[in-house]
């Protein structure tokens, strides 16, 4: 790729065209074309190929997630959504993440003017971002998977602290953000309904959002998803998502409070909070799982589940679409197992059984 990210932007609408080519002119930035809905895309990428697109939801002729499904299997090329903020439109970028598009951002609404600057920056940073991307290798049908479990050995200390751990009960905690909504469709869904330990999902995504996905997530999976709501207790064969815009936070008895308070790495829903919290009740009965993201949340959560003598698992870099959380716990030394993306379901339900 060259030092310019080459971008084909996708909408039914020539203004949203025009001005979403406008914030994408920059230095490390260019506009090649545009397109006016999926058929007219499919004859741009054969033109211009394109370095990354962004797509648009809901086009005519053919929308975004038909456009998905013609490119995917033949194309490792990534993608942003631009989505409406609509109850119909969050099930439809889930569903877009699900088929292999790297991130998403709202589309600017009401006011314009006052949506751009909001809209643009991190527009900006998602398409430098998902540039980066591993398309290819994420692709679990394509890659030749190998076990990169580092020998999942533990230290005397760890299995000491684990034995003498007063607390009955068990929680895992999966943590995510770039790229996750398709890696938890692959954990979640491959959990059998029978199993018995309470489960806590952050995924760095904005409100409306999360809905959307907890329930895309408990119709495809065998356990009961849903989101976290104030006052909600973990159960065992049960997954509690974190509200987007909100801190999932574990009290005393497995009961779950949301906060605003503050955000860490930038970030709200944070992981590290979610696991620290429950680290303090659960102790050495607690399992972390980091996946696929850009940044460092997770790598302290890991730590104190570590620390503390339970079990730690990170996706590994061929299989992840941003090898950032993952590669930060790793490299920090507070991961026991490192997995391909397809194993990780089979090793956490290998791993619970030490908790107990």
């Amino acid at each position: 790729m060259s030092s310019l990210i080459r971008v084909l932007v996708v909408d039914d609408s020539a203004f949203m065209r025009k001005v979403i080519s406008e914030m994408l002119d920059t230095d490390s930035i260019e506009v090649i074309a545009t397109a006016r809905n999926g058929e007219d895309a499919l004859k741009k990428l054969e033109e211009y190929e394109p370095d990354l697109i962004t797509l648009d939801v809901e086009m005519p002729k053919m929308d975004g997630l038909e456009f998905l499904r013609k490119i995917m299997p033949e194309r490792s090329l990534p993608v942003i959504m631009l989505s409406t903020l609509t109850n119909e439109n969050d099930t439809t970028t889930i569903e877009a993440l699900e088929l292999g598009a790297v991130d998403f951002i709202p589309k600017p609404s009401g006011s314009i003017s006052l949506d751009i600057d909001k809209v643009e920056e991190k527009l900006i940073e998602k398409v430098k971002v998902a540039a980066e991307c591993n398309i290819e290798n994420c692709n679990t049908k394509k890659t030749n998977l190998t076990d990169t479990n580092q020998s999942t050995t533990f230290s005397r200390e760890d299995r000491r602290l684990n034995r003498e751990s007063k607390n009955d009960d068990e929680v895992v905690i999966i943590g995510a953000s770039t790229g996750g909504p398709k890696a938890l469709k692959e954990v979640m869904t491959k959990i059998s309904s029978d199993f018995s330990i309470g489960i806590l999902v952050v995924q760095h995504m904005p409100p409306n959002f999360t809905a959307s996905l907890a329930q895309r997530l408990d119709r495809l999976s065998q356990i009961k998803v849903k989101e976290a709501e104030e006052g909600d207790m973990i159960k065992p064969g049960q997954a509690l998502l974190a509200p987007g815009d909100y801190n999932m936070l574990v009290t005393k008895g497995g009961k779950i409070t949301l906060s605003q308070n503050k955000k860490l790495h930038n970030v709200r829903p944070a992981i590290d909070l979610t696991m620290e919290s429950a680290v303090k009740y659960y102790g050495s009965q607690t399992l972390g799982v980091v996946l696929t993201g850009m940044g460092k949340d997770g790598t302290r959560g890991l730590k104190a589940i570590k620390s503390a003598g339970g079990y730690t698992i990170a996706q590994d870099e061929k299989t992840s679409v941003v090898y950032g959380m993952p590669r930060s716990a790793y490299e920090a030394g507070v991961v026991n197992s490192v997995k391909p993306l397809p194993q990780i379901s089979d090793e956490i339900v290998r791993l619970s059984k030490k908790l107990k």
